[in-house]
């Protein structure tokens, strides 16, 4: 499949079957974020992989965003490994290393058959505390995984995208 299939086909899914995520399948996703580039390859991503009945109740404690997914990622950055970015608010590269890594699993998910959800409405705060994070370790992404429900379908706004001359400055 080309890549310009995969991104197009790829959707936000909302509903999820119950349906484990193989082990296979967890190990080749943790590659892509491996694999992923970083600021000055500092890599800095730090993730934590939620599976199980007790990891997903504490997913809950931390975002209503979940919708049956049964394995969740947390993608989160170090703050002490990052690479320096005097220009960001945060003074490093992890929100933007943290975002490349997540969006190369999701990509890797959608490529082995399953569904994801890049979720953003979730509250670090909670999520460090629920999973005994170390104060260096700040989370950025909560990214559901698992098999789409047979009735899962992308939002009325998923094909909706501009012309590339509207981006274009």
């Amino acid at each position: 499949m080309s890549f310009k299939q995969l991104a197009t086909e790829r959707f936000s899914v909302r509903s999820y079957k119950t349906n484990p995520v193989e082990r296979e399948k967890i190990d080749l996703i943790l590659e892509a974020a491996r694999i992923a580039p970083t600021a000055r390859n500092a890599q800095p991503q730090r993730i934590k992989v939620l599976q199980g009945a007790d990891d997903l109740a504490k997913v809950d404690g931390f975002t209503p965003c979940r919708f049956g997914a049964p394995l969740v990622f947390l993608i989160c950055y170090d703050k002490n490994v990052s690479a320096p970015a005097p220009l960001f608010e945060t003074g490093t590269t992890g929100q933007v290393d943290a975002s490349i890594v997540t969006a190369h699993m999701m990509f890797q998910a959608q490529d082995l058959g399953l569904g994801s959800l890049w979720v953003q409405r979730f509250d670090p705060a909670k999520a460090s505390e629920l999973l005994s994070l170390p104060a260096n370790i700040v989370p950025m992404a909560v990214l559901d995984i698992g098999y789409a429900a047979d009735d899962a379908k992308p939002s009325d706004m998923h094909g909706k995208r501009g012309e590339t001359a509207d981006f274009l400055l």
